[in-house]
């Protein structure tokens, strides 16, 4: 028997707002994911390569992963970004010293980054899928407070996260969740600092760390890419934790920031743990792989974030005779930022729950989302 819930709502700038496509300039396909910085909000590409511009917008700057900056002085709807590199056997392989980079990251990462009190207005997403099946999708707009911009480590064994994060959910734009007995909910009590962490990009460089500084641990960087500014650095770690991680960076030399980082963990060689849900059904989950992803932007002279994202992929659950072969995502885009104090929110979610349990607190401000071909049948789905 299904039990489908169901909160549609259908805002009228989702009408009447302009689209720009970015596009792949030598073969037309979109790119999705793709960054839009504007004057004073950015804003990316949904999986069909559209994103929510007004045509008065002006001084644009298109960027993607594998692909040329562009910067345009005036609205254009259709933009055509040419690869950074056609293929990795035409360029020649250099050496860089990965373990190095982090290190010096780590060390001045309050240096290079901004790390006073922020607050972003932020637009969150969620997909679930249980075999291939979409079966959990949720858009919300949501305000984010940081007292620094990093992941303070003290505060996080202390269970003290309203000093690290908090989130207020202003107003969930869709939400569908299809309960049926083909969907297995591994819904558990488990709450650690990690998930707070997985927010802040000091965290990752610190987990990454964790692996490089291992002896036994093996690792290699290759630059792939070098335009006098901003290289592209391919890496590759072998941990000695039975890990397997590869990945890729953007490095502003000038700087010494690394302004886009997109790491995946290979974990299937993991042992198969033990679990049980908060209704008491065991289970037996098998990881599988999960990439997580950080860009940052320099706004009058600072480095601010603008994507933060996590994948998981081929995680395998095992419940009495079935098993569901699980993949999952959780975006958040930071559109816009503004300096805030150590107060934080007033109304904040409670992060030791979902944060779709928690009400919303209304804003009259709408911001124009718009859905990928499959999430909008998906939505339309009765």
């Amino acid at each position: 028997m299904k039990r489908i819930f169901i909160l549609f709502s259908f805002i009228s700038t989702f009408l009447s707002a302009q689209k720009i496509q970015v596009v792949d300039a030598e073969n037309n396909k979109p790119i999705g994911n793709a960054r839009i910085i504007l004057e004073n909000r950015v804003v990316y590409t949904n999986d069909d390569g559209f994103a929510p511009v007004e045509s008065t917008e002006k001084n644009l700057e298109i960027s993607a992963t594998g692909f040329t900056k562009q910067n345009l002085s005036t609205f254009t709807s259709l933009i055509k970004l040419k690869p950074s590199f056609k293929d990795i056997e035409e360029v020649k392989i250099v050496s860089v010293d990965i373990k190095t980079i982090f290190e010096d990251v780590f060390k001045n990462y309050h240096k290079r980054y901004f790390d006073d009190p922020s607050l972003y207005d932020i637009t969150l997403k969620q997909r679930a899928f249980d075999n291939d099946k979409l079966h959990f999708m949720v858009i919300a707009e949501a305000k984010l407070w940081s007292e620094s911009n990093m992941y303070n480590f003290k505060d996080g064994f202390r269970k003290d996260y309203d000093n690290i994060l908090q989130i207020q959910l202003n107003d969930v734009k869709y939400l569908k969740n299809i309960k049926s007995d083909s969907v297995f909910s591994q819904k558990t009590d488990e709450f650690s600092h990690e998930i707070v962490g997985n927010f802040f990009f000091n965290y990752e460089i610190y987990r990454t760390l964790l692996n490089l500084r291992n002896k036994e641990t093996k690792f290699s960087g290759n630059l792939i890419s070098d335009d006098g500014e901003e290289q592209i650095i391919n890496c590759k770690i072998k941990s000695s934790y039975g890990i397997n991680i590869n990945g890729e960076i953007k490095y502003n030399k000038k700087d010494k920031v690394i302004t886009s980082y997109e790491f995946t963990y290979l974990q299937g060689d993991f042992p198969t743990q033990k679990k049980v849900t908060t209704d008491g059904k065991k289970f037996s989950k098998k990881l599988g792989n999960a990439t997580i992803k950080f860009e940052f932007y320099k706004k009058d002279g600072v480095y601010l974030p603008s994507l933060n994202s996590l994948n998981t992929d081929n995680f395998v659950f095992f419940y009495e005779d079935q098993v569901h072969t699980k993949k999952g995502s959780r975006e958040i885009i930071y559109n816009s930022f503004s300096k805030s104090d150590k107060k934080g929110l007033e109304s904040k979610v409670d992060l030791n729950k979902s944060i779709w349990e928690n009400i919303p607190v209304k804003e009259d401000k709408e911001t124009a989302i718009l859905l990928s071909k499959e999430e909008q049948e998906f939505i339309n789905q009765k």
